[in-house]
């Protein structure tokens, strides 16, 4: 599957989701225990057991012209199984009402398989960075 915006997200992108401010994260996925679905707006939408480790909040946000970028991201010590996606969530604090944003599963070291040591996510430098609307 291409990365996608999921729909709620792109909905609160347009209206009350202020990624410059808000405290986005990224959580690892095992896709073999987790299947998008464009229905889903909150992180309680994937099981506990398929998230495999979680960001600290992405740093250094930047939007230009519908274009979104951060620092890239590392997860520390990760242990686990395969993962092969990204969801990127607006961290509120409870999982059920952490808003889904992102989810990204065509990128440059994925699938990975975690094996005690940290995992560099290095963002896409390319025209659409992390995600463009």
């Amino acid at each position: 599957m291409p990365n996608q915006l999921y729909p709620l997200g792109k909905n609160a992108l347009l209206g009350s989701l202020d990624v410059s401010t808000a405290n986005l994260k990224v959580v690892l996925v095992d896709a073999g225990a987790y299947t998008y679905s464009s229905a889903h707006q909150f992180l309680s939408d994937i099981a506990a057991g398929a998230r495999i480790a979680t960001s600290g909040n992405l740093a250094n946000k930047t939007i230009s012209n519908g274009v979104f970028d951060a620092d890239d991201i590392t997860f520390t010590a990760v242990s686990g199984v395969q993962s092969e996606a990204l969801v990127i969530y607006e961290d509120t604090g409870s999982a059920a009402t952490s808003r889904l944003v992102a989810y990204i599963d065509s990128a440059t070291g994925l699938p990975v398989t975690p094996n005690g040591g940290n995992i560099l996510i290095t963002w896409d430098n390319g025209s659409n960075k992390i995600f463009a609307i």
